[in-house]
């Protein structure tokens, strides 16, 4: 304990970090603040029904999504999913369409080409999402006198608009924290909303065992066993590396190599997840779709069906169509985000090489082949996780909420995010010669 308190004041020392948490924290403070926001021409008081029905299923996980901002009909109601489901677009589209390839190819400058287009996309999005919100609270239960200003264009247009706005100031919110606070801002928007359903949760589970006499305390200690257990597993899944051998060398007058002229032997870290949280994160803003469709069309038999097998996010469907997007993913997002032509190419020019592999594209080859290779099992891995919550639920009879914390989405994107953000706040300890959030022992101090 002595030392948690020791790094919380070295991380205080330093300026910039204190700064930049600071930052942080208020700008979480701000949309957790606007969640709460009901949007005018709404009774507040009338939307207890739309708070019962969003509390399990597709929409409860929706509703944990915004931290409660989509039960609250919020101004915030649509939450950072437009911004997720453009970036997938985006990503997507970037395999065949040569102009996004060509802006991948052009460094910083395209990147901020590449986030313009996902930013006017997110508003598109919303634009079609907004009026569906809206007129689709009559399906939750919500009644007409809740609308104090009738469902006219005039509610309507404003109401629109502040959705819309709404969600484009999260995105605002999140892009500010990835620049000039710490962590992943769209991530910990998402994780802020997570932790913010967790009390509530337990303690209905907690009820559940206790009050109703469901198996009592020591069930609710091995669920938080259990528990533990997952998360340890989830960590484990996020850190985990294969350990690629790299030797370094350069020509000699002789015409020879000269080897380890950078000392002892090198490692590439290849991760066994390679894509974090990104592809349960991108599966779960498509499985809503199914769903939403389902309810819209209701009055078909397909909708009916779709709405049956993808509104509960426990199901059979449900989960087996979600473990195979986590994995084709996980594919995506890894071969997007680890170049490994690109990594051949730099250790060539530093003359580096791995023994027994020849430089260049055989390199390449090499580490494409091992990334494919570990990329299986950490996919799966990474889908029996998200496909927990239902195990849970179904052999050991927790409640809904409190599941959902059993590995799934929600308990994934904590880890992730949280080992992200605190690995960033390390690297300004280490920077500084002060040890790491993951380290112990004294203060390293410079001569």
């Amino acid at each position: 304990m002595k030392k948690f308190f020791e790094t919380i004041a070295n991380i205080w020392k330093i300026e910039e970090l204190r700064n930049r948490i600071i930052l942080t924290l208020g700008l979480l403070l701000v949309y957790r603040f606007g969640c709460q926001i009901v949007l005018p021409g709404i009774d507040s008081k009338q939307l207890a029904e739309l708070a019962s029905s969003t509390d399990q299923g597709i929409f409860g996980l929706l509703n944990a999504f915004t931290g409660g901002a989509f039960s609250n009909a919020s101004i915030f109601a649509l939450g950072i999913m437009p911004y997720i489901s453009a970036s997938i677009v985006v990503q997507l589209m970037g395999i065949a369409v040569p102009y996004l390839q060509k802006l991948d190819k052009e460094g910083e400058s395209g990147r901020k080409t590449k986030n313009q287009i996902t930013r006017w996309l997110t508003i598109g999005i919303c634009i079609v999402q907004a009026p569906a919100y809206l007129y689709g609270l009559e399906a939750f239960g919500v009644r007409d006198s809740a609308f104090l200003l009738g469902k006219g264009l005039d509610f309507m247009i404003p109401a629109v608009i502040i959705l819309v706005t709404g969600c484009v100031f999260a995105m605002w919110l999140g892009e500010k924290i990835t620049d000039k606070g710490i962590g992943n801002g769209i991530s910990l928007l998402i994780m802020i909303g997570i932790i913010a359903t967790m009390p509530q949760s337990f303690v209905q589970e907690f009820i559940s065992r206790t009050v109703d006499n469901n198996g009592g305390l020591m069930f609710i200690l091995i669920e938080i066993i259990i528990w533990f257990l997952v998360i340890l597993a989830s960590v484990l899944l996020v850190m985990a590396t294969r350990q690629i051998p790299v030797q370094y060398a350069r020509r000699t007058a002789s015409g020879g190599y000269e080897k380890n002229i950078m000392g002892s032997r090198q490692y590439i870290p290849l991760k066994l997840n390679a894509s974090g949280v990104m592809p349960i994160i991108f599966a779960q803003a498509i499985m809503f779709a199914p769903g939403l469709l389902g309810k819209t069309f209701n009055d078909t038999a397909v909708g009916q069906w779709m709405e049956v097998q993808f509104n509960d996010i426990f199901g059979l469907a449900y989960n087996l169509l979600f473990a195979f997007l986590i994995i084709v993913f996980t594919y995506f997002y890894t071969a997007i985000t680890v170049p490994t032509n690109k990594m051949a190419d730099d250790l060539k020019r530093s003359g580096g090489f791995i023994p027994g592999v020849r430089p260049g594209k055989e390199t390449g080859d090499f580490l494409d082949k091992i990334m494919s290779l570990i990329t299986l099992p950490g996919s799966v891995f990474l889908a029996l996780l998200a496909v927990l919550p239902a195990v849970v639920v179904k052999l050991m009879g927790i409640q809904a909420g409190w599941a959902l914390f059993y590995g799934g989405t929600s308990l994934l994107i904590m880890v992730g995010v949280a080992i992200d953000t605190v690995q960033q706040v390390n690297a300004y300890l280490l920077n500084r010669h002060y040890d790491g959030l993951m380290k112990t022992g004294k203060n390293r101090k410079v001569a």
